[in-house]
């Protein structure tokens, strides 16, 4: 499903202009976005979290190369499904 999928489901379903959710589903990812580049979590109940993930420093192949190199510690995005979206997926 694409976001343009999400805001045809939307709109049909609420009744709702399809700019005006456009609008809407473009700034709850926008808060999302800001959130996780500050480092704040977002937890939305019965759907799941978005979370930031700490990784460690770790040596790497290059195998093109055959070189080692150091990927440095960073934050990756993540998403942790909520037990009741999970047991609906299975």
């Amino acid at each position: 499903m694409t976001k343009a999928d999400i805001v045809n489901e939307v709109a049909r379903k609420t009744g709702v202009e399809k700019v005006t959710v456009i609008r809407t589903v473009e700034a709850f990812m926008e808060s999302v976005k800001g959130s996780l580049a500050k480092k704040d979590n977002v937890y939305l109940r019965g759907f799941g979290s978005f979370i930031v993930k700490e990784r460690a420093k770790k040596t790497a192949r290059n195998i093109s190369k055959n070189t080692s190199i150091v990927i440095p510690a960073h934050n990756v995005a993540a998403f942790k499904p909520a037990k009741s979206l999970a047991k609906a997926v299975r």
